[in-house]
């Protein structure tokens, strides 16, 4: 095992529609035993002393959407188990896919996979010697299917139904390296079934009927040992596999129920490591003796969760933990790994992540995240004491000036520390104060989830509106991951209220600082961003300058009614924290947090992204509120993709949706603009409705 984020996160993040990754859903089911995460160290607020700007906007070169916004060239580096091969994933002919390479030979690396469409959404090494497994869905569809290759011959094999069924991967275990465990639920819509399924024939064992279990935890031998299954009230419930069926282990309540859940088993079967809140107001990692019913903590920090661990390959035993306040900290657990790490270290400048590890423990892949410059990456071979410099992930990024990422600590009106993220231009940087030399059109980015987290780190929608001239501020606004149970729960049915009174906080301490130009603010983002941003101009019309909501729920009542049915096990995760949409009482409730009911409110302009085949967030969810103004007299852009999902996957979509919102960004606030240019080829792009209100859109796109 290699590095892994506590599945808590990942598990909430998917169900709660953060925009998360293909890749983090691929790697939360322990592929390579890799889970991913955003990262981040504390931070210290910046000084008031000021110094003259090092440079004016002339200076700095516009940079091309086409840069900021391709795929990179390089990423989701990784080991083959048996250190025999490194891969990644990069574009052929345009499209993402996986290129392997023998580990001392990196320059002959050659694709393994062949998509011309939408590219691989994420990929592993297996066990078995020289293959991989990767994920594909339709059009954005999110109904995965798993594939295995072997790279040496390039064989191919779908391992999962062609269509209509959503695979996940759920084990892998070097005592079985020709099978895998995939849960599939093409029995009944709403539960995975678990299957062994043999990567050179697709055969595929039954294991577990699934009639109600939200998940699984299998040992080595791929043995059921665990199960979860949620309460009436929000909670969770773990089970242990016994002769007499299952038997309750360990219930978790509703309030600690976002932040505890059960991690990874020993290879003895004995141990198992848990995320726990109990009793603590932060995660902790605890290790259970399973033989005597002990428990130890292993680590906790008092204002941030435990969301990531370094894994031994083999032993799986927790070599270091970090938890993540304004910037990431990592503790050693392990002293054997001292002298590694701290070699490492002194390599390179960024925040060091080990992100693959041979199974001998040989080589490791260390990765280096910068907030103003690409990932760099190296091998390592630990018995040499040695690392090479291999590549940075999107090494065009060198050629030009990026930004820096502020971390910034805003008090929300009842007294919450709102960690927060603040990227100016790189001509307003002064040293010393995070103060631009006048006030600036600022654009309040903000994240899905609503469980997800905003962090630190090169980021390309900061970078790319920096270098057009704004400030760009997101904030961890309550009911956000990381922050212990009080801040998580402090958003429990309070979307479109206390969460968005946090947002309201954050833009007027950016006035007050002397950061944002009161009359220049854009409200922006994605999944509960996007539902944020509608928020903003219905609940809170005079504030914001215009808005852009990108697949973003418009009427929770239907955004509920609508989840898909994987997500039904969780029900009760949503009546508690959001609203209970069976109840008369509760539909009412959620009606008024709806942005569709105050269409009317709507003053300012906004611009609407959707992708027709969002299994999450409905099309219908943008529909109504763009018909709703439209009936109204209200105009509004609307811009549909036929061929995309939650988000925008596909490099010339994601091109030109930007090119559509920088367009109305500068329209809006006045900020720098890169003509359009050719930046719809390619790209699947619709405008059903509102073209004519963005300068130069309807000419772009050239009678689509």
């Amino acid at each position: 095992m290699n590095r892994i984020r506590p599945r808590t996160t990942a598990r909430r993040s998917q169900a709660a529609g953060a925009g998360k990754t293909c890749a983090a859903r691929f790697a939360a089911a322990r592929l390579s035993a890799a889970l991913l995460l955003f990262a981040l160290i504390v931070a210290a607020l910046p000084a008031l002393a000021a110094a003259a700007p090092a440079a004016s906007g002339e200076d700095v070169p516009l940079i091309p959407r086409r840069v900021l916004f391709s795929d990179p060239e390089r990423s989701t580096v990784r080991l083959s188990p048996d250190g025999r091969w490194i891969s990644y994933l990069a574009p052929a002919d345009g499209v993402l896919n996986v290129w392997v390479a023998p580990v001392d030979d990196p320059g002959a690396a050659k694709p393994v996979t062949h998509d011309r469409d939408r590219g691989i959404a994420g990929y592993g090494w297996t066990y078995l010697e020289s293959h991989l497994v990767y994920v594909q869905d339709t059009a954005g569809d999110e109904n995965w299917r798993v594939y295995s290759v072997d790279v040496t011959t390039g064989e191919t094999r779908l391992l999962t139904p062609a269509s209509g069924v959503y695979a996940q991967l759920v084990a892998f275990s070097p005592q079985h390296p020709e099978e895998i465990v995939v849960g599939l639920n093409d029995r009944i819509p709403q539960f995975h079934d678990l299957y062994r399924v043999n990567l050179r024939t697709g055969e595929r064992t039954l294991i577990e009927e699934n009639n109600g279990m939200l998940a699984y935890f299998l040992d080595d031998d791929y043995r059921v040992r665990f199960a979860a299954t949620m309460t009436a009230d929000g909670g969770v419930l773990i089970l242990a596999a016994s002769e007499d069926g299952w038997q309750p282990f360990w219930e978790i309540s509703a309030e600690d129920s976002m932040t505890s859940w059960p991690l990874l088993l020993d290879p003895s079967g004995t141990k198992l490591y848990l995320l726990d809140s109990t009793g603590r107001e932060t995660a902790a990692l605890v290790v259970l003796d399973l033989e005597t019913g002990s428990s130890q903590v292993i680590y906790e920090d008092p204002k941030a969760d435990v969301d990531e661990l370094l894994v031994h390959p083999t032993e799986r035993t927790i070599q270091a933990a970090a938890s993540t306040y304004a910037r990431r900290t990592w503790t050693i657990l392990d002293p054997s790994i001292e002298t590694d790490l701290a070699y490492l270290e002194s390599l390179d400048d960024g925040e060091l992540s080990v992100v693959s590890r041979t199974l001998d423990d040989s080589r490791w892949i260390a990765a280096f995240t910068r907030d103003d410059g690409p990932v760099r990456y190296y091998v390592y071979d630990r018995e040499a004491g040695e690392a090479r410099f291999l590549f940075t992930n999107h090494p065009v990024l060198e050629e030009y000036t990026l930004a820096k990422m502020h971390p910034v600590i805003i008090p929300s009106r009842d007294g919450l520390e709102l960690v927060s993220y603040l990227t100016l231009p790189p001509w307003e940087e002064r040293e010393g104060t995070i103060r631009p030399s006048r006030p600036l059109p600022l654009v309040l980015e903000v994240h899905g989830g609503p469980w997800s987290r905003d962090a630190w780190g090169y980021n390309p929608v900061h970078q790319w509106l920096a270098n057009r001239g704004y400030a760009v501020l997101s904030v961890n606004f309550r009911g956000s991951l990381g922050f212990g149970k009080t801040f998580l729960n402090a958003g429990n049915l309070e979307w479109g209220g206390k969460m968005h009174d946090d947002l309201i906080d954050a833009v007027n301490w950016a006035i007050e600082q002397g950061i944002a130009d009161p009359e220049k603010v854009c409200i922006s983002g994605g999944s509960y961003g996007g539902y944020a941003a509608l928020v903003g101009l219905t609940f809170t019309p005079d504030v914001f300058a215009c808005g852009v909501s990108i697949v973003g729920p418009s009427n929770l009542v239907t955004l509920l009614e609508s989840i898909p049915p994987y997500w039904a096990p969780q029900l009760e995760l949503f009546a508690t924290r959001v609203g209970d949409h069976r109840t008369p009482e509760g539909r009412e409730f959620l009606l008024e947090r709806s942005p569709l009911t105050y269409a009317h409110r709507i003053q300012r302009p906004l611009l609407i992204g959707q992708g027709a085949n969002d299994p999450r967030v409905k099309q219908s969810e943008s529909d109504q509120i763009v018909a709703a103004m439209q009936e109204a007299g209200i105009p509004v852009t609307y811009v549909l993709y036929p061929d995309e999902g939650h988000g925008f996957v596909r490099p010339p979509n994601r091109l030109s949706f930007s090119a559509v919102q920088e367009a109305f960004f500068h329209e809006h606030l006045g900020g720098r603009f890169e003509p359009f240019g050719d930046d719809f080829e390619g790209s699947s792009i619709t405008v059903p409705v509102g073209a004519a209100e963005i300068q130069g859109l309807e000419e772009a796109l050239g009678g689509r």
